[in-house]
């Protein structure tokens, strides 16, 4: 373990001006960004005596090897800097908010040349409005039902849309009048995003004016005796109020709010989020965090905002957030989202009024949501930490292995051999490292040659790293020429695991605590005799047979046993089966591939690329069986003599199924049996 004092930066050294730092392990990996007014003060508190310091911190600065910061200008500089380093580094001692459940959006397509309204979950993307989150999808789909009789907008799937227009024949909700059926030309793309953009207003808080638009409209139709029209028009009206009353009101029109609340203990925190928007609430959201440092509510406040509005569209941005704390900086903190939102921006703490009792509710729903937590996950950070302290001892390892990387091996009577690599830090997985390998050097149904193969593979890509960069030198001492602590560039830059062209972690740079392979003695003896031969002697080895779920070791004749109560068992187990579990995944996608075959393979200069080509155009090889050769030479990339060779190769090639022909997926190309 690390002792602070070894890499600690001199006092004099250290700048005292604004910037952002960021702690390194002992393998170059960022572990904690935190930003500062004065960086000297700030730096120099991380280093007093252990036993002053919150628990969380001490294993901070005991887990690291280093440390590294760069001056900024000024403190929205340094705001703005730490967040970005946050989302390039995901540095494991830094507070990161996850939802405590997967929140449903309603999601419009705005970027795409006919918009679609749909319920999307996870990560944004570009060209997409969101509205919410909601509670529920089912809450999305009835206000989307009702608004659809007004706002006829698109909604079926890129698959579906394309083969409406390929057949001339609109959807169900054509017929219905619950689509304005663009895909068969019923309306223009400019008519399309009119109602599109009406959809979004209303939904955006800018309910009265349609509502007015829509009773006028039922007014004049009544008038002029077209009472087919006014009664279709006053059934949108109805379905206009039902989707209102679905919000709640709480607060004037035209208030465009978030209210945040927290509650928190010494270890986690609850936030609950309420959006507002045109005095309604439009959706609820909620995280739950682990506390890493001896973080105030004011500071989980200032890294709430930051992560809850950096990655999000500026209309996602509203005029006003409400907050139970005012943030440390929060003139910063407003001018960066007032940035984000191209418009002004107002933190602040309601003192009174209908904001304040607002705030009251949303701070009981975070009280409950902490309540409703703690009762699902008792014991959760400490049955973590009690598994790995188990395995530490059932392994006899000099620490407790918080980066553990497992492998598994999946074939089908020795086709298609695969292994996977699945890595879990603090005992959670961490997904964005899994790896994927393909078999090729053994037979397919020797497992322990796929092992030693894969072992042998993975750590020399990570010792061809370490040899491509130089070891990491992050100590006390100077760097060619660089200070103790102070910021790495040059040749120092280039070594670090940090791939500079891409900027994300080098794919093979960190090695594990402890590996894990799926199997028993013999697979053990086959991943030992692998790091043997390339000389890493500092990983950690065993492997879990299924059987019994025994643990075995390097060169051990009795497995060691766990109670089946264990922590460290069920951690292990755990670990084992994601492995599998990757691994069947990865061999199932490469055997169905394998068995997708087409008769358009064997034609000579038609690849994959022309083939889906074709299969565009067409829709099946059913339909390129009947096309003439000039018909298939129209297609880009086909000419003459290869449209010739084509439809020789289809005039004598037999049908598949019933009906000779093959079903085609139109969003790829690849022909499905």
């Amino acid at each position: 373990m690390p002792d602070p004092s070894t890499y600690r930066p001199r006092t004099g050294d250290i700048p005292s001006s604004p910037g952002v730092y960021r702690f390194r392990d002992p393998h170059g990996r960022v572990i904690y960004v935190g930003k500062a007014k004065n960086l000297r003060q700030r730096l120099t508190s991380y280093f007093a005596d252990l036993a002053s310091l919150h628990p969380r911190t001490q294993t901070m600065v005991t887990t690291a090897a280093g440390v590294e910061w760069t001056v900024v200008t000024t403190e929205v500089e340094a705001l703005q800097l730490e967040y970005s380093w946050i989302k390039e580094y995901d540095p494991r001692f830094n507070v990161k908010y996850r939802d405590d459940k997967s929140y449903p959006y309603l999601a419009v397509t705005v970027g795409e040349e006919f918009p679609r309204v749909q319920v999307m979950r996870g990560a944004k993307r570009k060209g997409t409005r969101y509205f919410g989150p909601y509670a529920h999808a089912w809450a999305i789909r009835e206000t989307v039902d009702l608004l659809l009789r007004v706002f006829p907008v698109r909604t079926c799937s890129n698959g579906v849309f394309r083969r409406a227009g390929q057949v001339g024949r609109p959807c169900l909700l054509g017929y219905i009048d619950k689509c304005s059926a663009p895909c068969v030309g019923r309306v223009t793309v400019e008519e399309h995003h009119r109602l599109v953009q009406d959809f979004c207003d209303f939904m955006g808080g800018a309910t009265a004016r349609h509502v007015r638009r829509v009773e006028n409209e039922m007014r004049q139709a009544a008038a002029d005796q077209r009472y087919e029209r006014a009664a279709r028009l006053r059934d949108d009206l109805v379905a206009l109020r039902q989707a209102l009353e679905k919000s709640a009101v709480v607060l004037p029109d035209g208030t465009d709010a978030d209210v945040f609340a927290l509650a928190d203990d010494d270890l986690e925190a609850a936030v609950q989020v309420f959006h507002v928007r045109d005095g309604r609430i439009r959706g609820q959201r909620g995280w739950v965090v682990e506390k890493v440092e001896d973080v105030t509510t004011a500071d989980l406040v200032e890294q709430l905002l930051l992560q809850v509005y950096g990655d999000t569209v500026a209309g996602a941005v509203p005029r006003e957030v409400l907050v139970p704390v005012e943030p440390p900086g929060r003139a910063e903190i407003e001018q960066f989202l007032t940035d984000h939102r191209a418009g002004r921006v107002v933190v602040r703490v309601p003192r009174r009024g209908d904001k304040r009792a607002l705030l009251d509710t949303v701070a009981r729903n975070a009280t409950q949501a902490l309540v409703l937590h703690k009762t699902r996950r008792s014991g959760d950070l400490t049955a973590r930490s009690k598994a790995l302290a188990e395995i530490q001892d059932a392994l006899g390892l000099a620490e407790a292995p918080l980066r553990i990387e497992c492998y598994d091996v999946s074939n089908l009577a020795g086709t298609h051999v695969v292994a996977s690599m699945v890595v879990f830090e603090d005992g959670l997985p961490r997904k964005g490292e899994y790896r994927r390998f393909v078999v090729r050097g053994t037979d397919g149904q020797d497992d322990v040659a796929a092992v030693h193969e894969v072992i042998t593979r993975r750590f020399r890509r990570y010792l061809d790293e370490r040899e491509r960069t130089g070891d990491l030198d992050l100590g006390g001492g100077p760097v060619d020429g660089v200070p103790a602590g102070g910021v790495l560039t040059g040749a120092v830059a280039e070594a670090s695991p940090i791939d500079p062209e891409t900027g994300k972690p080098r794919r093979f740079a960190y090695p594990p605590n402890l590996v894990v392979v799926d199997g028993g003695q013999p697979q053990v003896a086959a991943a030992a005799r692998a790091l043997a031969e390339l000389g890493v002697d500092d990983v950690a080895l065993c492997g879990l047979a299924k059987r019994l779920e025994e643990v075995w070791l390097p060169g051990d004749d009795l497995p060691v046993v766990l109670p089946r109560s264990s922590e460290g068992l069920y951690l292990l187990q755990r670990v084992r089966d994601e492995a599998h579990r990757f691994a069947i995944t990865h061999h199932r996608s490469r055997r169905s591939k394998a068995m997708t075959a087409s008769v358009l393979d064997d034609v000579p200069g038609l690849g994959p690329a022309r083939t889906k080509a074709l299969l565009r155009v067409f829709g099946s090889v059913k339909k390129l069986r009947t096309a003439s050769v000039e018909e298939i030479a129209t297609v880009p990339g086909i000419g003459p003599a290869l449209a010739a060779a084509v439809a020789g190769a289809l005039s004598g090639a037999p049908g598949r199924g019933s009906d000779g022909a093959f079903a085609v997926d139109t969003s790829t190309g690849e022909i499905i049996e």
